[in-house]
């Protein structure tokens, strides 16, 4: 991907806390992925609009469902990573 340089203004403090947790190399790298993943959630808060628009509000029942299924794949994949750090122990 072609990079282009930019001047943004950013709070010093944060800029500071930032540049010395990933180090001066990795500032822009990181400022970049910050930026990507707003984008991402940006276009996701359209696409819910859209759908929310075309099909109604979600409902708190369709809210917890989602979040029970959400909880449901976490354990599964807790318990498959689990499963097979003891078998490389082994």
């Amino acid at each position: 991907m072609a990079t282009k340089k930019y001047t943004v203004t950013l709070p010093e403090e944060l800029a500071e806390e930032i540049r010395s947790e990933v180090g001066p190399g990795a500032f822009s790298a990181y400022v970049t992925h910050a930026i990507e993943r707003q984008r991402e959630q940006d276009r996701l808060g359209e696409l819910v609009a859209w759908m929310e628009e075309k099909h109604g509000p979600v409902s708190e029942a369709e809210l917890a469902a989602a979040e029970s299924e959400r909880r449901e794949i976490e354990r599964w994949f807790d318990e498959h990573e689990a499963q097979a750090a003891g078998r490389e122990a082994a």
